[in-house]
């Protein structure tokens, strides 16, 4: 960060776009705009008892975790500590729950995941090389969980209700999903309960906020990402990069399209008329490396000296 601040990067934090400042506001004061706000909008679990308290989204408990460890006088307000957890969801953001809960202390912790259990080693007929091995992997939250024997995962599991007293959950019922179709119906007659007095739903994202999208007015695809296969919408000088462009992915694809984004926001600048030069470190005082300062302000119509 203090890099991109060095160079003439200006952070504004707590800021809501389209809350505390408007997107008129923003398209006023800068002539272009990319949207890398992530996909950051969760899938959700339709079934009775979702509206007990306990039963929260994987990132309102991480937030506060995060904001914990950034800061141990900071009272989170979800805790897992000397809880029975159930983490629904087998991804990273399933895995930073199960660290998480049992770095708090929690009394037990157990993921699930609707899907069959990977086999132990790749299934050539379905992810040949050079292709990622699907194959069963055991990450690092719930080795550690194991270890300190607090944690267990089942596989082919669908929640079908939470149940609770007093307007909280205290157990998860569940059944076994259809190995030949999971998202169906459950098998009959293979009804279980677990205890739970926290649920984290981890179940991937959906998309991006669309309230920010709504405002800009730019153009979406199906999934409800900006659609923008050259990083630039339907609205002129609004870009997109990362998941709010191609949807839930991975840190890699994020900086890449970062990069990619930022060619094309470039090549936009380019054909309008220059505003005043923003001086930054790389302009002055002037880069001293073997290739001279940046060359690329001269198609603005900016010298650089």
């Amino acid at each position: 960060m203090q890099q991109l601040r060095d160079e003439g990067v200006e952070v504004r934090c707590g800021v809501d776009v389209g809350v505390d400042v408007s997107v008129e506001e923003l398209r006023s004061e800068f002539d272009a705009v990319v949207l890398a706000t992530g996909s950051r909008e969760p899938r959700d679990l339709p079934v009775p008892g979702r509206d007990l308290e306990g039963v929260h989204f994987a990132m309102e408990y991480l937030y506060g975790r995060n904001r914990w460890v950034a800061d141990g006088s900071y009272e989170a307000p979800i805790t897992a500590a000397g809880k029975n957890v159930v983490v629904i969801g087998g991804g990273d953001t399933g895995a930073d729950c199960v660290a998480n809960a049992d770095r708090e202390g929690a009394k037990q912790i157990v993921q699930l995941e609707v899907l069959p259990e990977p086999p132990a080693r790749r299934p050539d007929d379905r992810t040949p090389w050079p292709l990622w091995p699907q194959k069963f992997r055991l990450s690092y939250a719930m080795e550690e969980a194991r270890a300190l024997g607090t944690g267990e995962q089942d596989y082919l599991v669908s929640t079908t209700s939470f149940g609770g007293a007093g307007g909280r959950v205290s157990v998860l019922n569940a059944a076994r999903a259809n190995p030949e179709n999971p998202f169906g119906p459950p098998v009959e007659g293979s009804d279980f309960e677990i205890k739970a007095d926290l649920v984290l739903l981890a179940m991937g994202f959906l998309h991006p906020e669309q309230a920010l999208l709504d405002q800009l007015d730019v153009e979406r695809d199906k999934r409800g990402n900006v659609k923008a296969s050259t990083y630039e919408t339907s609205v002129d000088g609004v870009f997109a990069a990362g998941d709010a462009r191609r949807g839930q992915s991975l840190i890699v694809w994020a900086i890449n399209e970062g990069r990619q984004c930022a060619r094309m926001v470039e090549r936009y600048l380019g054909t309008l008329e220059p505003r005043e030069l923003i001086h930054s470190g790389n302009v002055e005082p002037a880069d001293t490396g073997p290739a001279g300062p940046p060359q690329g302000r001269a198609s603005y119509g900016l010298s650089v000296e």
